[in-house]
């Protein structure tokens, strides 16, 4: 109710704006959050004026409002958004109320870019609320895979060309130098992970399998009993428990979760909490796509190598 209630004071702040739209050079693109802003920039460059809604270090499932978000909308040539009903508590009344019919769902400017990539977790069976936040569409952190941001910069390009044809070569240039600079970081990035392959940790959320996937690590448990529930003290116990048996130390964290809980049971175990960038703008160092990835990498390498001491 107070989503709604705040919608709806955006909503009237911004609507005399809406039927005076601003010009803008090139497409305007609206991005759900900064990983695909960062993407877009990437290959439009100054093609593209791009915004992003969500903040890197916000948790992308709960986004307040805000009027500036209904211009923006309201005026974007393209909406790319991450799916999976990662935005399902926010994006839709938003597009409802901007009155713009081409970033409509199924639209020519509309791009959900999650349907070219390699999605984990797609639960099979029926699904019920006491199973926690379980998404029904799979997990919808896939940008935390490297060859999955190089898909999603692929079908941002194609998207691109179809909208914006005469700059077709500019953003075919762009895609091919983006993807020649993340070819040679995953390189440096391998080679720093390849000691650590088949080390087991622990996450808060369900936040990284497609991260600790593609660099080998396994996650044995969760903070989190259930995707979406606090931790109880029962939960933490058996973890602290199966922790120790075996050989457990590292606890991987989001900035928006609490710390109380995970620092307890590393302090119990000798190990250490690790707060990751979940998003481009999750920490200052996380500039863009790639520096995403090469501070997370660098922060958990050299983690695992003060905890192995390989």
């Amino acid at each position: 109710m107070r989503t709604l209630t705040r919608f709806t004071a955006a909503l009237l702040l911004a609507a005399s704006a809406l039927a005076h739209p601003a010009a803008a050079a090139g497409l305007r693109v609206v991005t759900t959050t900064e990983d695909l802003a960062s993407l877009t920039r990437e290959i439009g460059g100054d093609k593209v004026t791009v915004t992003a809604l969500a903040k890197g270090y916000q948790d992308p499932h709960f986004v307040d409002p805000k009027p500036s978000f209904i211009l923006a909308v309201n005026q974007a040539d393209l909406l790319i958004v991450v799916g999976r009903e990662l935005e399902i508590g926010w994006l839709p009344p938003l597009i409802n109320s901007a009155r713009n019919a081409k970033i409509q769902p199924g639209g020519n400017g509309y791009l959900d870019a999650s349907l070219t990539v390699k999605i984990l977790e797609l639960p099979s069976g029926q699904i019920t609320r006491a199973m926690g936040d379980v998404h029904p569409q799979g997990n919808p952190h896939y940008w935390l895979d490297p060859g999955n941001g190089r898909r999603m910069a692929l079908a941002i390009k194609e998207k691109l060309s179809q909208l914006d044809a005469a700059n077709k070569a500019t953003y075919e240039a762009r895609y091919a130098d983006f993807d020649k600079r993340l070819a040679a970081a995953e390189k440096k990035w391998d080679a720093q992970m390849a000691p650590y392959k088949g080390t087991q940790i622990v996450t808060y959320h369900r936040s990284w399998p497609n991260f600790m996937e593609r660099f080998g690590l396994d996650v044995m448990g969760y903070v989190e009993p259930k995707p979406g529930i606090p931790p109880s003290p029962s939960h933490t116990i058996e973890l602290i428990a199966e922790m120790k048996a075996k050989g457990v130390k590292l606890i991987v964290v989001e900035p928006y979760f609490d710390l109380k809980t995970p620092q307890s049971i590393t302090n119990q175990l000798g190990g250490k909490v690790l707060v990751l960038a979940p998003s481009v703008g999750g920490v200052k160092e996380a500039t863009d796509y790639i520096q995403l990835f090469e501070y997370n990498v660098n922060l958990i390498a050299s983690s695992l190598k003060q905890l192995t001491g390989k």
